[in-house]
């Protein structure tokens, strides 16, 4: 009863403070919903009498009431559209891009068989490079592919011939006869200045739903991605992004609209998206694209070893080529020797001479891939230094690429 009588009166003085409140000045409510513009917020409307002294007695009790307020309502800023600055960004990397993005469909045969079209596949996406009429995509999107159809965001559909292909960058660049006012070149960022957590962009044709875009962060950096048993591609870009089937080949984007690479593959079981995607740099693209166009493939440099074995210490060298420029540096491969009997020549191989490579330009290099990737970044002509295992000694051999 005691506990009753108190929770009685508890009510009555709270029902007599209301109608105080009432009586005095206007009840605290949510502002009016206004049309939001470049200065409208959105905020608590609070009693004047409030911070003027009829609930607070100090200036101090103000002061908290208004930093409590603004914490309770933090003022949104939109712009002339009506648009918060997280969505003005989003709404701009789109508008400057999804033009820049084409669908790529390939086709199995003759354009027209005897019963018409012959069957066709939303392979997934591209994007122009220039207004000549240059597209890239991945590799994987047009392999095989006897007839490539390219669709530009107005609907305009164009015959696309293969420029040239770099199966183990998963790059691919198709060329089409478009009016220059036709073709939105996309603009390119230098990936290394990229961060884990920075806002991406990816625009595509997942399922054939032209020209979507999803958003997320990047999750990691420098990430490996296999493209074949042997070859993997460096520094890949992870991302959280929504990729799906057809977005391969389509631009990600950072919050200033510019590319900052391919998106490619995705780790999924089911081959829908996981929540982890994958990316090509745009500083690979940069180096892989124009060798493309001018040669139709990307030129590796050679170094002129032709067969390495790996082992617990290295890549040991199997067989080197003849004159190559490995063989000219000094490399050793195993000495073979020749031993006539009869008329039969016998040979033998002693694995215990060749070198063991460890080492590019003092980077460790323990695995083939490692060992091609850091060699293929240079070009014909550059000077390289390999590090080897000989005698029981690491020692540096200068190399000139050819």
């Amino acid at each position: 009863m005691k506990n009753a009588a108190v929770c009685f009166c508890s009510f009555l003085l709270g029902g007599c403070f209301v109608l105080w409140l009432q009586s005095g000045s206007s009840p605290v409510s949510v502002a009016a919903a206004q049309p939001p513009d470049a200065k409208a917020t959105s905020r608590l409307a609070v009693p004047r009498a409030a911070i003027q002294g009829d609930l607070f007695s100090s200036s101090a009790d103000q002061s908290l009431a208004q930093d409590a307020l603004s914490l309770i309502a933090p003022p949104r800023v939109y712009d002339a559209n009506g648009l918060a600055p997280d969505e003005a960004v989003s709404a701009f990397v789109y508008e400057a891009n999804n033009r820049s993005v084409t669908n790529i469909a390939t086709r199995i045969g003759a354009a027209r068989g005897l019963f018409g079209e012959n069957r066709t596949a939303d392979s997934g996406s591209g994007f122009i490079l220039d207004r000549t009429g240059h597209i890239l995509t991945n590799n994987h999107v047009i392999e095989g592919a006897q007839r490539i159809l390219v669709t530009l965001h107005d609907g305009q559909e164009h015959e696309g011939e293969l420029v040239g292909a770099d199966p183990i960058n998963d790059m691919a660049v198709v060329k089409i006869q478009a009016a220059p006012e036709d073709l939105i070149p996309v603009r390119f960022a230098d990936s290394s200045n990229l961060k884990v957590g920075m806002k991406v962009f990816a625009i595509g044709n997942p399922f054939g739903l032209e020209r979507s875009m999803t958003t997320g962060i990047i999750s990691s950096l420098d990430r490996t991605l296999p493209v074949t048993l042997a070859r993997s591609i460096k520094s890949v870009i992870q991302i959280d992004a929504a990729i799906n089937p057809g977005n391969s080949g389509g631009p990600l984007l950072n919050s200033h609209g510019e590319v900052i690479g391919i998106n490619t593959a995705i780790a999924s079981k089911t081959g829908q998206n996981s929540g982890i995607g994958f990316a090509i740099p745009s500083n690979l693209v940069a180096r892989i694209v124009p060798e493309l166009i001018e040669h139709g493939r990307f030129i590796r440099p050679e170094f002129g070893i032709d067969e390495v074995a790996r082992t617990e210490n290295g890549l040991r060298i199997e067989s080197l080529a003849v004159d190559g420029p490995a063989a000219k540096a000094g490399l050793r491969g195993p000495e073979i020797r020749r031993t006539r009997r009869g008329f039969v020549t016998f040979e033998t191989r002693d694995i215990s001479r060749a070198d063991v490579i460890v080492g590019v330009n003092g980077k460790k290099t323990l695995k083939p891939d490692e060992f091609l990737s850091e060699v293929e970044s240079h070009r014909p002509g550059d000077r390289i230094s390999i590090e080897v295992l000989r005698d029981g000694k690491v020692i540096s051999v200068q190399i000139v690429l050819k």
